[in-house]
């Protein structure tokens, strides 16, 4: 079967092997336009984030998609909130649990914690950073759907998982006949 498949793109002329490639363009390119309307419709840069560990269980576990919005309101206690350190890559997810609002400058210091963690995130902040601030933060959390995420895990912790699916997508872009 597999074969037949190779035998019909060796048959497509270029102009059939050109059509089937802009479909992909076309699929990936509307993909990307997707998440860039829904970071504008969330005010986030990150609309959506994968949890990947199990420092906020029971409320989220490893691998629950968290949708984000980052409304102008300000941070409360209580707040789940997605935010990321400077000079680090991955956001972090974790709670509200102190604020300090400074009064004459209007800024808002902030201290996270996870729910699974016996300390606060201190240790996670940059050395001799004792809060984060609003801007540190990308979203707050508005809802989750559990375990969706694992894929992206999955392919994070197996990366030739992630190129043999990429490789499947783009070879059955190009043999499908539809």
């Amino acid at each position: 079967m597999f074969e037949e498949e190779i035998r019909f793109l060796r048959k497509m002329s270029k102009r059939q092997l050109a059509q089937q490639i802009l479909n992909f363009l076309m699929i990936v390119s509307s993909a990307l336009m997707v998440w860039k309307g829904l970071a504008l419709y969330t005010n986030s840069e990150s609309p959506i984030v994968v949890v990947l560990s199990g420092s906020m269980e029971p409320a989220f576990y490893r691998g629950d998609l968290l949708f984000l919005g980052l409304p102008d309101e300000p941070v409360r206690v209580g707040d789940i909130c997605v935010f990321k350190i400077s000079g680090r890559d991955v956001p972090i997810v974790h709670r509200v649990i102190k604020l300090h609002d400074e009064r004459k400058t209007g800024k808002q210091y902030i201290l996270t914690k996870g729910d699974n963690n016996q300390v606060d995130d201190r240790g996670l902040y940059n050395p001799g950073q004792q809060w984060i601030h609003k801007e540190d933060i990308i979203g707050k959390v508005k809802g989750f759907l559990p375990y969706v995420g694992m894929i992206t895990i999955l392919m994070n912790d197996y990366p030739q998982l992630k190129y043999a699916l990429i490789g499947f997508l783009g070879l059955y872009m190009l043999i499908n006949r539809e």
